[in-house]
């Protein structure tokens, strides 16, 4: 049998083996060829001696990574404990078709036949014989990627080997990338469908999101029109969520909020669709439902939040829920959106009326007017903020002592969209609740000391301030630089602040009354009288005027108990070293009597009207 091998091409391969493949016009580089050095070569040959040619043809060459089996069992072996992880460190195998103990279709079929293994290249070594046509065959179709003829030349044994090696790689970078393309697309299926998720559910409770409710709302408004069949929407409203939350941590809250949801998904079940539309807020929308069974639905889900404890660490909280109804008649043409905003309205309605009940929606609840105003009127009050559509007019103060008008009060109204005058009760209550307030405030309290600028000296005017006006850090920096600029003295100012609003923020008031008072501005507590704590406080207010309140003064020549109120009040002024002022003042008796009284100043339509002029000198 010839030699698997030629000595005679061993010397050729020392350090000459970049000359022998130039030769053979493969052109790789020198660190290409290095890490091909480094991967593993199997060599499955019964004859030992051309196999140990063989390996020396490779470690002369800087093949290191070698291993040889001499008959399929030790070539199973050899397979088996190449496996690491489930994949097969073996990168290439030189396979001597020569022998019986080598079989080259049983070894090519197992490689084959097994995932593992399936992409190592496989080198058939074949003899030199008549039948080698039938051994091509044979070997080609058991799986080989190549063939060497014996006897094996260096100069041709290197090169297959080095594609062998190459075509491995790539094939273990593609499927590494397939692999890579496959976790990618596996991940961004994931992504995709847990984003598909969150479009329509809340991430905290799985719940429904009010997005998904609203696509709900939307089918249920058809199935009424369409079946002629009512459906309900629950609008849910935590009561004491926001102690726990506060109080505990926001933690422990959304512990609270996913315990809510789990307790309600049991109660509703597959019956209809629950969901999350706010920090503590929960719809229920339920389909094929008459009126009367919705308001006994609406209460067992009070019933069962009112039953719910629930436990942290230290305290046991009891929560109760405000349920509003909006009832979707079959006859009625309504969208979606107003049917939430029913609900929302109801629950509203509920929680106005003392919270944990159940109130079904009423176009005409007495609760909703204010928000109603408050739609109304916001647009105005920014429009009027924005493009000056506010103004002032000033109504005189009488000094009673001298008969003669020293002071004036201003007074702001809007102007309409007919340039008529707006009294503030339309629009302050709305400005005071949409935290517009502080903004009507600066803007009164600046164009009045603009107009002080250009009257006379000896004529003070008052400035009324709301009762949120205390609680804005920009109001005494304005006041101190207006006057700084304008050169208005402050003691021509007088600031006027209600009693209740007083009463209701002592404290701010206080201090904000002595830092004005530091200004040398002065002050005048507006409405006296009508709180139950009026003579209690008045000794820890250092104010200069109490304005009476007008109540007091409309009926007081025919009404003894407020004679003798006013008289009081006038009494109790006087010895703490107060002036009084008189409001409402409306006829000539009126004001006799409060001149007999010792009242200091009267103010009413009798003395004067509010006049809508500025004021001139």
């Amino acid at each position: 049998m010839a030699p698997s091998i030629e000595k005679s091409d061993i010397p050729g391969m020392n350090g000459h083996l970049a000359s022998d493949l130039s030769s053979n016009k493969n052109n790789v580089t020198l660190s290409m060829l290095n890490s091909l050095s480094q991967m593993h070569l199997l060599i499955v040959s019964s004859q030992a001696d051309d196999a140990r040619l063989i390996r020396m043809a490779l470690e002369e060459n800087g093949f290191a990574n070698i291993t040889v089996a001499g008959n399929n069992i030790e070539t199973h072996a050899c397979l088996r404990r190449s496996l690491k992880s489930g994949k097969s460190d073996i990168d290439a195998v030189l396979l001597d078709t020569t022998t019986a103990e080598t079989g080259s279709c049983e070894i090519c079929d197992m490689l084959r036949a097994h995932k593992e293994w399936s992409d190592i290249p496989v080198i058939a070594v074949v003899g030199d014989s008549v039948t080698q046509s039938e051994t091509i065959r044979t070997v080609l179709g058991a799986g080989a990627t190549d063939i060497l003829f014996k006897p094996v030349r260096a100069t041709e044994l290197l090169p297959r080997i080095i594609a062998s090696l190459s075509l491995k790689r790539e094939r273990d970078l593609r499927k590494a990338r397939e692999h890579e393309l496959e976790t990618e697309l596996a991940e961004r299926k994931v992504v995709e469908a847990r984003l598909q998720y969150l479009v329509g559910h809340d991430d905290l409770t799985g719940l429904c999101n009010r997005r998904r409710l609203e696509q709900e709302l939307e089918l249920a408004v058809l199935n009424a029109h369409y079946n002629n069949t009512a459906s309900a929407l629950f609008y849910l409203d935590l009561d004491q969520f926001k102690i726990v939350n506060d109080t505990e941590g926001h933690t422990v809250g959304d512990r609270l909020l996913v315990s809510v949801a789990n307790r309600l998904r049991r109660q509703i079940g597959a019956s209809g669709t629950l969901a999350r539309i706010s920090s503590d807020e929960y719809a229920v929308l339920i389909e094929n439902i008459t009126s009367n069974d919705a308001v006994r639905t609406a209460e067992s889900l009070r019933c069962l939040m009112e039953e719910f404890h629930f436990k942290t660490t230290h305290k046991t909280y009891h929560i109760g829920v405000s349920v509003g109804v909006a009832i979707i008649y079959p006859h009625e043409t309504i969208s979606a959106s107003e049917v939430l905003t029913r609900a929302d309205q109801a629950c509203y309605v509920a929680k106005t009326r003392g919270r944990n009940m159940v109130h079904v929606f009423n176009r005409d609840d007495i609760e909703m007017l204010p928000l109603r105003n408050a739609v109304e009127w916001v647009p105005l009050i920014r429009d009027a903020l924005v493009n000056d559509k506010f103004c002032l007019v000033f109504q005189p103060v009488l000094n009673l002592a001298s008969q003669e008008v020293t002071h004036y009060e201003a007074l702001i109204r809007m102007i309409g969209a007919d340039r008529e005058l707006i009294a503030p009760h339309n629009f302050i209550p709305v400005a005071e609740r949409m935290g517009l307030i502080h903004d009507i405030d600066l803007w009164v309290v600046e164009n009045v000391i603009d107009i002080m600028k250009q009257q006379p000296a000896y004529l003070s005017i008052n400035i009324n301030l709301s009762g949120h006006a205390f609680q804005d850090p920009a109001l005494l920096p304005l006041i101190r630089d207006k006057l700084a600029t304008t050169g208005v003295t402050a003691e021509r100012i007088t600031f006027e602040i209600t009693e209740t609003a007083a009463i209701a923020n002592f404290s701010q008031t206080r201090n904000m009354i002595d830092e004005l008072r530091n200004l040398g501005c002065r002050f005048a507590l507006d409405d006296f009288g009508a709180g139950f704590n009026s003579f209690s406080y008045l000794k820890e207010l250092p104010v200069d005027y109490l304005k009476i309140d007008g109540a007091f003064i409309t009926n007081l020549i025919n009404d003894p108990v407020d004679q003798a109120l006013v008289k009081s009040m006038t009494e109790v002024a006087r010895t703490l070293g107060k002036h009084t002022v008189a409001e409402f003042v409306e006829n000539s008796e009126t004001l006799s009597l409060l001149q007999e009284y010792g009242v200091d100043y009267a103010q009413g339509y009798y003395i004067g009207r509010p006049e809508s002029l500025k004021l001139t000198s």
